[in-house]
């Protein structure tokens, strides 16, 4: 069982040459595609990018601690300030290109980022958060380091989320405020609602895999808690979830959310699942984004 963690483990955290599909989802996976996912663990190409903006940017890379990330920096007349924009796992940049033109509608310039290991920034390897908050913390610096920034804005979902809240929590980033959205409550916990999506056992595998991924990259994986993150964020923070979501539960949410210390603004879309709340519920993701905004000095 070890043998077996410890190659899901690999697989789960180091993605392959971006060629070939992508296993698919728990959710849609058929009864002999589990048994062989439970063999021979998940296939993930890096991702790609895909396509580019249609509003004006230019290409920015930024150096962090991971290797070389690759950004799309996109200004606005008399901005308001700047959101810096991170994905989720297996994701990339050009999934948020929509979230960022809705975000300069707002007045605001955007930084779309790439972390590292995938897209256009260096690397194959993911940490599902703890090593994605050493890139959200150079990305903060870098801008920090440009003219007339603004008050600053972190947007990530997902794993974006946690980076985001580990970034602040342990690396001293301080942004103006956090616009999260379904953070999972601890690498535990996300492993487990994996197993659960395929309806099989998580136990003792889940755990297993969660040792076995941290021993790999270099960290201690059972403390990978945006929970525990939460618990010493000042900053305003508005979390969104979606009420569908099979990946990442209620109760996580609401545990990061009761830990926050700072302002804080909650909206649950009824419609959407672990996906961009917009596109199940255009007008209330940006009624419920503007309305946060207005409220930062």
């Amino acid at each position: 069982m070890n043998v077996i963690a410890f190659f899901h483990a690999w697989r789960f955290t180091h993605f392959m040459a971006p060629t070939g599909p992508r296993t698919q989802s728990p959710e849609r996976v058929s009864t002999a595609q589990k048994l062989a996912l439970l063999l021979t663990g998940v296939r993930n190409p890096k991702p790609v990018n895909e396509g580019v903006p249609s509003f004006p940017y230019r290409s920015v890379f930024i150096q962090s601690p991971n290797g070389r990330l690759a950004a799309w920096y996109s200004s606005v007349a008399g901005r308001r300030g700047t959101v810096a924009l991170f994905h989720g796992y297996t994701s990339n940049k050009s999934k948020l290109v929509t979230e960022a033109a809705y975000f300069r509608r707002l007045g605001y310039a955007v930084l779309l980022v790439d972390f590292a290991g995938s897209g256009g920034s260096e690397g194959y390897r993911t940490t599902v958060g703890y090593r994605e908050a050493y890139d959200v913390a150079a990305v903060v610096q870098w801008l920090q380091r440009q003219p007339a920034t603004g008050p600053l804005v972190l947007y990530g979902p997902s794993m974006g989320a946690v980076a985001i809240l580990r970034a602040e929590s342990e690396l001293g980033v301080r942004p103006a405020a956090n616009i999260v959205e379904c953070p999972y409550g601890s690498m535990l916990q996300t492993a487990q609602n994996r197993f659960a999506a395929m309806h099989v056992p998580s136990f003792p595998m889940a755990h297993l895999l969660v040792f076995w991924g941290g021993v790999q990259n270099g960290f201690w994986a059972y403390g990978l808690k945006a929970t525990d993150y939460a618990t010493h964020i000042t900053t305003p923070t508005l979390l969104l979830w979606g009420e569908q979501d099979a990946r990442v539960t209620r109760a996580e949410t609401d545990a990061v959310f009761r830990g926050l210390r700072g302002p804080k603004q909650r909206q649950d879309f009824a419609l959407a699942g672990h996906e961009p709340y917009w596109r199940k519920q255009p007008a209330l993701w940006q009624q419920t984004v503007a309305g946060f905004l207005a409220t930062i000095p």
